[in-house]
């Protein structure tokens, strides 16, 4: 039996056909099956999750269900703090830490009702990986834990591909929600820059983190978004305004919309496979016959996006770092200490540079986009590679298709286009301008409703 989506387990426990604690009892069953090949978990708090799930059940039974997700089984990436649980960032720096408070957003998700699994595997420190030399393995793709997942929500997409959560958190400085969801053929987003709170979570790159869900679907996501997303003031960069209804454009189509496609980033700049051209082509298809305008657009190169955003998560996450990667150097993974000390070879100029650069590209782009909507292109070039074939620099060898967005601060989400010639999913990535989450909810939901790439799920081993 596969696992429900969000959507659905919401409507049976609210009709009252389906109990929360027997749904988190089945993926408890189904995560100490499985989870030794995939290594989605980091910890498992089973005793926590009965107990909110018990909790959840009988406030539905009495009449006070609290919203859509409360019973919704979930986990969080863990640099999300969680008071009276470890949060290790995957990296033996923090191993036994234990925050004395939530994140914020697991503040918010807890008050929603959702069931907490426990904490799922990272990239180190949300940056090195995939690495085999720490405490914890890293997390196998749920198609074929020969492949990676891409990071540095790695457990998270691995979780959610494999139906062990039916929806989980994640971070995303370069890419880190948008790449583990296309290679495992889930939806994530990242949100616009502020629009959650990072209160509470390990950061890497203060200008450029982002907090979001990571789901089954593009409904699912909109519903975790809407108990996410709100202003803190403990974040000093939360975005100050109301949260809308970001389920609104949910079973809509895209007619009367202009949809920017820069050709360029997928054709020159990084070509991609044709699987991944096939799916960006069946969504432009697919917008156009719902009354969709399509639109080429001319952007800055992906070079340009990923220098700037390289040069300042480097910088940023190495002032954060400095003093453990002078005391406790062997302590880190391999992988992380060499790309991050890069950030310790910049100089203050660079740094300089690349904010000013950033300003210039950030204005660039939102002249050549007046009057589109919204921007179609793809969040991964191809499909998963074997994980232990992955390149210590893979993350500067080729430019990326998710860092724009982190420069900019728009929204994007990566929803699954497809499969490639190994069978592994490739994706479609959809962005928007800042605060318009609901278009890009609605134009994924419209694309994932006219085709039938939800309706297949992996078939685990072990």
């Amino acid at each position: 039996m596969n696992t429900p989506t969000i959507a659905e387990a919401s409507a049976l426990i609210a009709a009252r056909k389906l109990s929360p604690v027997e749904l988190t009892k089945s993926l408890l069953a189904r995560i100490e099956k499985h989870d030794a090949i995939y290594h989605a978990f980091i910890q498992i708090t089973p005793e926590r999750a009965l107990d909110d799930a018990k909790a959840a059940e009988a406030r539905i039974m009495a009449g006070q269900a609290r919203g859509p997700l409360d019973g919704i089984p979930i986990a969080h990436k863990d640099i999300y703090g969680t008071r009276g649980i470890a949060t290790t960032a995957h990296s033996k720096l923090l191993a036994g830490w234990v925050p004395d408070a939530d994140a914020t957003v697991a503040t918010k998700l807890a008050e929603a009702g959702t069931v907490m699994l426990g904490k799922l595997s990272t990239h180190e420190f949300a940056f090195g990986g995939p690495s085999f030399d720490l405490p914890w393995p890293p997390a196998r793709n749920p198609w074929n834990p020969d492949h990676f997942t891409s990071g540095s929500s790695s457990g998270t997409a691995a979780a959610v591909g494999a139906g062990f959560i039916l929806g989980g958190t994640g971070s995303d400085t370069g890419g880190s929600i948008r790449g583990p969801a296309a290679l495992s053929g889930i939806a994530g987003i990242k949100p616009t820059y502020g629009l959650c709170s990072r209160a509470g979570i390990l950061p890497l790159s203060f200008s450029l983190d982002h907090a979001g869900p990571m789901a089954w679907t593009t409904q699912d996501c909109a519903m975790l978004l809407q108990a996410m997303a709100g202003y803190d003031p403990a974040d000093p960069a939360s975005a100050n305004r109301p949260v809308p209804d970001f389920s609104a454009g949910i079973g809509q189509d895209v007619k009367g919309l202009r949809i920017g496609v820069p050709r360029h980033w997928h054709e020159t700049d990084q070509r991609v496979d044709p699987s991944v051209q096939a799916g960006i082509d069946q969504a432009i298809a697919v917008f156009r016959d719902q009354g969709a305008e399509i639109v080429e657009v001319v952007l800055p190169s992906l070079l340009d996006y990923q220098a700037a955003n390289f040069i300042i998560l480097v910088c940023e996450a190495f002032s954060l770092h400095e003093p453990w990667m002078r005391t406790r150097w062997n302590d880190y993974g391999e992988l992380l200490r060499d790309r991050m000390v890069m950030g310790g070879l910049m100089a203050a100029t660079d740094y300089v540079q690349a904010l000013r650069r950033r300003r210039e590209i950030c204005q660039i782009t939102a002249d050549a986009t007046k009057g589109i909507d919204l921007l179609l292109s793809t969040a991964a070039p191809a499909e998963a590679p074997r994980i232990d074939s992955v390149p210590k620099w893979a993350n500067v060898a080729f430019p990326g298709f998710t860092n724009p967005c982190n420069l900019l601060g728009w929204p994007a989400i990566s929803v699954c286009s497809g499969f490639g010639p190994h069978g592994l999913p490739v994706s479609i990535q959809i962005a928007g301008k800042p605060f318009q989450e609901a278009k890009v909810f609605q134009a994924a939901d419209a694309f994932e409703r006219a085709t039938p790439y939800r309706d297949k799920r992996p078939v685990l081993v072990g």
